[in-house]
């Protein structure tokens, strides 16, 4: 029990102080009920007890005790100030009948949570720093909050602050935020004046300041400094920035994703072709060609082998439309996919087709490249480099149709995907028919004189005999100017010239590596279907001549066998009508008249 004398407490009647007194309860205060202010600092009070006379109590400071929980504070229903710091409280809770409260001090406890006090729609301060709080949240309802202090936390994450209208300084020093995404509600917060955010992990990022500074411009103090109009300038600039950057660099993974996404479908729908064209016919290519099968099958996954049929792979091929793309970087032009191909046709421009020296084919059909190389020699004249990835080159004459092209100094062929390389004597072929060329590297392998000779020597004949079967037509096609002149000049030459192509010379070479040619299976489909459809045409138009001579035939055979009579009955005729030539005089010249 505490007593005062009448003079002490008429000295100080609405104030008691007893701090500092070794004081492990609440002592009971007889005659005390006007106190306003009650002081129990730096004592070892463990339980808030003895106060329900305390009716005018404002100001109640137990700093610097042993309290673990929050109770015997029901009867302060007028308690404005609520001073627990530095005491052994866990949990906040009992503070139902203090909606008058305008200061919560409970910094230095072990509090983990913030909880029960959306009911304190009058406190101004709230003091929660030193406790072991990792989230702010639950804060509604707080709507006269001006200042919340959150230091030496474990604080990670912030939410609910910007929910609170009032709110002008915030001090969240030394916790454990590593990025302001996880404070982004407090650019929302309005009213915010103040804040502290100096030894967070995110603190030690030079760009820190700026980064705060451009999401919260209404800030006046940050980390206890003024915060100048310069400062906020700068902050713009440098988060604008940053913006662009951030910008730029999302462009560049999307754009990466992108590719990378085209390049896996083109590379897919390749390989779920060559796996059904092999499902289709792999009896026939298993006992023929177990190589060529072999090497197809490698570069396929077993799930795409006949395992799904036609539909499932036109459904999983229409899951994207990044089927295929077209990529050019430095003077490569690499296309992937069949659709890549259309980029052939797209207006470069002189400077951008020019400056283009190499162009890589990957997953498209070699037939279907065929097709356009002849854009090639026109639209960028300056390609001396083919290099051919899964393109399914399969022969030796597939390699002619290469000669379309203007120029050629390096040609490359993967063994991924083109079964001719596992044909020893392909590069030879190679060099023999592109021989115009003068190439200099196949596969990356420098063209030696020796190659030269050994593809003339190997290949030679074959040209030889391909001109010596080509029809006379073709044979003028082929030759040059002055083999055409001679040509014309003298058709008893033609043996002899024949002859002479047989014969080694330099024009004759050329001349017998021109009759080598490809034509892809569509195009010799195409010409077939012609072809039928002209015969088709001659043998309709044939028949109605045969019918129409058969049938005018028919009506002179006809005439005359009944000539005889038809002059017969003529001249009966005649005869009956000029019997009586008076009138029949009058009848010729009434219609003289007539006419």
């Amino acid at each position: 029990m505490v007593y005062r004398t009448p003079e002490e407490r008429a000295a100080n009647p609405d104030r008691l102080n007893l701090d500092r007194r070794r004081l492990a309860v609440c002592p009971i205060l007889e005659g005390e009920e006007q106190l306003r202010l009650l002081n129990y600092q730096h004592n070892l009070i463990s339980r808030i007890d003895n106060l329900s006379c305390m009716k005018r109590l404002i100001f109640l400071d137990l700093y610097d005790n042993h309290i673990d929980q929050i109770s015997g504070l029901d009867a302060l229903k007028s308690l404005r100030v609520l001073m627990l710091g530095k005491n052994r409280i866990k949990k906040i809770l009992n503070l139902n009948s203090l909606t008058k409260l305008d200061v919560l001090d409970l910094h230095g406890n072990q509090i983990s949570c913030i909880e029960n006090l959306n009911h304190l729609t009058e406190l101004r301060v709230l003091n929660l720093a030193g406790n072991c709080i990792r989230r702010v949240n639950k804060l509604s309802g707080l709507e006269a909050l001006t200042e919340l202090n959150l230091r030496r936390n474990q604080i990670s994450t912030v939410t609910d602050v910007e929910g609170l209208p009032s709110l002008q300084r915030l001090f969240l020093s030394f916790n454990e935020i590593s990025s302001f995404d996880d404070i982004m509600c407090l650019g929302d917060s309005s009213m915010l004046s103040e804040i502290s955010l100096d030894g967070n992990p995110f603190a030690s990022d030079p760009n820190y300041k700026q980064t705060v500074l451009s999401f919260m411009h209404q800030l006046k103090q940050f980390d206890m400094k003024r915060v100048s109009d310069e400062d906020h300038r700068s902050a713009v600039m440098k988060a604008k920035k940053e913006e662009n950057k951030k910008k730029e660099t999302t462009k560049v993974s999307i754009m990466k994703e992108r590719r990378r996404l085209a390049i896996s479908n083109a590379r897919r729908h390749w390989e779920v072709n060559q796996g059904s064209l092999i499902h289709r016919t792999s009896k026939l290519v298993q006992s023929a060609m177990p190589e060529l099968y072999a090497n197809h099958v490698a570069s396929v996954p077993n799930a795409e082998l006949g395992i799904e049929n036609d539909n499932e792979s036109d459904t999983r091929s229409s899951t994207s439309h990044l089927d295929h793309l077209s990529e050019l970087e430095g003077d490569t032009l690499t296309l992937y996919g069949m659709g890549a191909l259309e980029a052939l046709d797209k207006n470069w421009g002189m400077q951008a087709a020019g400056v283009i020296t190499s162009i890589a084919f990957k997953f498209i059909e070699f037939d279907e490249i065929s097709k356009v190389l002849h854009k090639i020699r026109v639209r960028f004249p300056n390609v001396t480099s083919l290099s051919f990835t899964s393109t399914n080159i399969c022969f030796l004459h597939q390699l002619n149709c290469l000669s379309q092209v203007r120029r050629l100094d390096q040609l490359t062929i993967e063994a991924e995907g083109n079964p001719l390389t596992s044909f020893v004597l392909w590069r030879t072929y190679a060099l023999f028919r592109l021989a115009h060329f003068s190439m200099k590297k196949v596969n990356n392998q420098e063209v030696s004189a020796a190659d030269i000779v050994n593809a003339e020597k190997f290949f030679g004949t074959l040209s030889h005999m391909t001109t010596s079967q080509l029809p006379h037509s073709r044979l003028l096609t082929l030759l040059g100017e002055k083999k055409k002149q001679l040509l014309a000049e003298d058709k008893q030459r033609k043996p002899t010239l024949l002859e002479s192509i047989k014969t080694p010379d330099r024009t004759s070479e050329s001349v017998g590596r021109a009759g080598l040619t490809y034509t892809s299976p569509d195009v010799a489909l195409q010409k077939t279907q012609d072809q039928q459809a002209r015969k088709a045409f001659v043998s309709s138009y044939l028949s109605g001549l045969a019918k129409e001579a058969i049938t005018a035939d028919q009506r002179q055979v006809a005439v005359r066998q009944a000539w005889s009579q038809i002059l017969t009955d003529m001249v009966h005729q005649l005869v009956a009508e000029m019997w009586d030539s008076k009138t029949y005089m009058k009848r010729c010249l009434e219609e003289i008249e007539q006419s």
